[in-house]
């Protein structure tokens, strides 16, 4: 078994050597899991405090969630800091700009088969901009039937399944939070600078190897094993305290 990851450094004395960014993962990052995707909790002012931080690293701040931008946004308002929703699937500066191509949607007839196997077996679908997910925390049990139903769709369609907790999701090829690090680094504000990338969940580990191939590090949050971070944060709490929100 493999030992427990220590706490990361403090943030203050990390910024003390070196130039740092950000990158912050959404759910189980910065806001507590619910069992739906529109239940949960925005802590008060969390958009204003975010941008705070942006401005004290120097525009060196992004978001990078599973969830679609829009709908980001339908929780926190207007997302002034970079961004990248759906993955990595579409990412965009502070300023709005596009980074890279925007993706399309998934192939109406894909989206009119995820809708009918969700409605059939009991999952909570989510429609997205550029994807679509199951969803099944309600009924555990349903993951393998899920999880064979989406690879058999990915196949036909020229699709990508990411998985989650309690979450399977086809998105378009080549989408992933670790292309969006690469991205972002890429770029003014965050070219040259040491990238640490914060996340709870599987599909955040991408993000982590890229974070560490470009001489930086991951966080992971939570108790969940993680074989990307180098260090590890126990809670959305702690994720808030070690960033000074």
């Amino acid at each position: 078994m493999s030992e427990p990851l220590p706490p990361p450094p403090d943030l203050a004395a990390l910024r003390s050597g070196q130039t740092i960014a950000l990158f912050l993962d959404f759910d189980g990052t910065l806001v507590e899991l619910a069992d739906t995707p529109d239940a949960i909790t925005v802590p008060s002012n969390l958009h204003e405090r975010l941008c705070a931080l942006a401005d004290r690293l120097g525009g060196r701040l992004a978001l990078v969630s599973g969830r679609a931008i829009v709908d980001l946004e339908r929780h926190v308002g207007p997302v002034a800091l970079a961004c990248a929703g759906s993955h990595g699937g579409h990412c965009r500066d502070a300023t709005g700009r596009a980074v890279g191509n925007v993706p399309g949607g998934l192939p109406p007839r894909s989206l009119a088969d995820i809708r009918d196997f969700a409605q059939e077996h009991g999952f909570a679908l989510e429609d997205k901009p550029h994807g679509a997910a199951l969803h099944y925390r309600a009924d555990p049990s349903l993951e393998e039937r899920g999880l064979a139903f989406a690879r058999d769709i990915a196949a036909e369609h020229d699709l990508d399944v990411k998985r989650g907790k309690f979450l399977i999701e086809l998105v378009g090829r080549g989408a992933n939070k670790g292309s969006a690090v690469r991205a972002f680094m890429d770029r003014d504000p965050f070219a040259g600078a040491v990238p640490v990338f914060v996340g709870d969940d599987v599909t955040d580990e991408d993000g982590m190897c890229a974070a560490a191939d470009l001489g930086g590090f991951g966080i992971a949050v939570g108790d969940r094993r993680n074989e990307q971070a180098k260090y590890n944060l126990a809670s959305v709490a702690a994720v808030h305290h070690w960033l000074g929100l």
